[in-house]
């Protein structure tokens, strides 16, 4: 009895863990390496599980000045663009507002069509002031001058005329007209007319004809009168 109080009252050592028998065979080494791969494994579930915070855009005041000042510059952009008004005059080159912008190519076309619409409303004011363009006439004689000169070679200095039908069909279209022939020249193509021949004789002579039956129903029109006695004279040396 005295031997098994003396061994109750011994203090109990700690039970030790069992080790399993496989434990002694696998190096510790290995074992500390399969437990951090699986704490990194843990730690990329983690991750992953984790929710993934969006970025929200958030509109300043700032932005929006800035977003506000661009539309408004690219809005003058497009008015500089477009045609402006018509510079009152063509004088000289004319800079306008926005134009230094355009290229060399773009402000050609740009005052090519200026002149355009310059030129049009110069007609239309023209037009309502009554004022008709006039073209401007050849330089050099006019044909009267031309076909004058020519009846005067003829009658002073024959051996340097030419006949030209061109300058006789003037003559023979307006011989009975004084303010086209001047009575000098009148005597110088009543001469010149005593040659003449074929149609251009007979259709001389039908127009005089005309002109004298034409007399007797206004006798009081002086024009007539004095175209009248311009045929009397031609019939009378054709006939």
């Amino acid at each position: 009895m005295a031997k098994d109080k003396s061994l109750k009252s011994q203090p109990k050592l700690p039970k030790r863990k069992k080790l399993d028998p496989d434990d002694s065979k696998v190096p510790a080494e290995e074992i500390m390496h399969t437990k951090i791969k699986k704490r990194k494994k843990m730690e990329v579930e983690v991750r992953r599980m984790a929710p993934v915070e969006v970025p929200v855009a958030i509109n300043t005041a700032e932005d929006k000045k800035q977003k506000k000042d661009k539309k408004h510059k690219k809005k003058q952009e497009t008015e500089q663009a477009e045609i402006p008004d018509p510079p009152s005059r063509l004088d000289g080159p004319h800079v306008m507002e926005g134009e230094e912008d355009l290229s060399p190519e773009e402000r050609r076309v740009l005052e090519r069509k200026m002149k355009k619409i310059l030129k049009k409303e110069e007609k239309k004011r023209l037009k309502a002031e009554g004022v008709t363009l006039k073209k401007t006439e050849a330089s050099g004689p006019s044909a009267s001058q031309q076909a004058l000169d020519y009846l005067t070679c003829w009658a002073e200095n024959h051996s340097a005329w030419k006949f030209q039908k061109t300058r006789q069909t003037w003559l023979l279209q307006h011989v009975f007209d004084s303010e086209k022939i001047p009575d000098e020249k009148f005597s110088v193509l009543l001469q010149y007319l005593e040659g003449l021949q074929g149609g251009a004789k007979d259709t001389t002579v039908q127009k005089a004809l005309s002109l004298v039956e034409e007399s007797g129903q206004e006798p009081e029109n002086i024009d007539v009168q004095k175209r009248a006695h311009r045929a009397r004279e031609v019939i009378q040396l054709l006939s």
